[in-house]
């Protein structure tokens, strides 16, 4: 047995494993898209397990709300770019595979060159139009998607794009959710989620990578699981392939920095998307209309003359609220706050 594979030695002791899976893992490259509540716990497994180089992304950074289900991070590292945090931990678990941080917002201009180099991608995102994104770029690309998403006690998994023995691909997010965009469920901070189920989607993440990587047959190619942490019930569902037809990239939100907005503040109509509670607590100024509230402004919104910029804590719920405005008044300029107000303090 190679003396470098010693600490894998219970993986590789299970039947059909050995050191053949072994040197798959090692040689293997897998890209994590987000480092929160999923990207962490997916991370930390992969990196344990020995894949050979994992790739991870993401442009936020380590706040107060993260640390009850993002629990490789500590209250010191609150401030910090979560890659930054991430990577060093990560490669300090285990120093003999590469660990390489994208400080950056995935976005339709960086995308495909970022998946080029990796056999496998995995998101923990946690809004609709990255989902969409990444999905429509491993379509194009050929490569296969290990999705995951969870909301307050549910969760889900599955693989997408997964080459089949025929040469098709198995179902992509789009047959399943075609709709996905115009959907407006609330993130982690609004609607809530209890940290348990984080954990648990995210090491089902990293086993259907690790499946995959392997070469097992029973991966979830083509099938939903499903998870309810209240009855504890778990459940699969079989995915009937649509074949969506996708052809190019969705554009991402146009977004500006925080020091542009400064600069150039009264060029623009503001609008904070955050709550009422969040906008009294503390804002940069402007008209406060919550997200889900936003379509009842509309009347008032095309009366604005100026170009827009709506903001909130992260840059998730404006980002939402620019395809919002963008579907309806596709004419208009609109901008989301990059980073949100998290962007002040880096």
């Amino acid at each position: 047995m190679n003396d470098s594979f010693d600490r894998y030695q219970c993986q590789m002791a299970l039947p059909g494993f050995g050191t053949s899976s072994q040197e798959l893992l090692n040689n293997a490259k897998v890209l994590i898209i987000g480092m929160g509540g999923l990207g962490c716990p997916a991370a930390q497994y992969l990196t344990s397990c020995g894949v050979g180089t994992i790739g991870i992304a993401d442009d936020d950074i380590v706040s107060l709300s993260n640390l009850h289900r993002q629990i490789l991070y500590t209250p010191d590292d609150i401030g910090l770019p979560k890659v930054e945090v991430a990577a060093k931990k990560l490669q300090s678990q285990n120093p003999s595979i590469s660990v390489i941080p994208y400080k950056l917002r995935v976005s339709s201009s960086n995308i495909m060159e970022l998946i080029s180099e990796y056999d496998l991608m995995i998101e923990g995102t946690d809004n609709f139009e990255t989902k969409c994104l990444l999905n429509d770029a491993c379509v194009l690309a050929g490569k296969p998607l290990v999705y995951g998403a969870i909301y307050q006690h549910e969760g889900q998994v599955s693989i997408w794009n997964v080459l089949q023995e025929n040469g098709t691909y198995s179902p992509n997010y789009r047959d399943v959710f075609p709709n996905a965009e115009e959907s407006q469920v609330p993130n982690c901070r609004e609607g809530g989620v209890i940290p348990t189920l984080a954990g648990i989607v995210g090491c089902m993440q990293a086993n259907e990578a690790i499946k995959y990587l392997t070469r097992s047959e029973d991966i979830l190619a083509g099938k939903l699981w499903m998870i309810n942490l209240i009855s504890g019930k778990t459940q699969i569902i079989k995915l009937r392939n649509k074949a969506t037809e996708i052809t190019s990239l969705p554009q991402s939100v146009p977004d500006i920095t925080f020091k542009e907005f400064r600069e150039h503040q009264t060029d623009f109509e503001i609008i904070d998307v955050r709550t009422v509670s969040e906008h009294q607590n503390f804002n940069i100024g402007g008209k406060n209309i919550p997200l889900d509230e936003l379509q009842n402004h509309f009347k008032e919104l095309s009366n604005i003359s100026l170009p827009i910029i709506t903001y909130c804590q992260s840059g998730k719920r404006s980002s939402e609220a620019v395809h919002l405005i963008k579907k309806y008044f596709p004419e208009k300029e609109v901008f989301s706050l990059q980073g949100g107000l998290n962007a002040i303090h880096q």
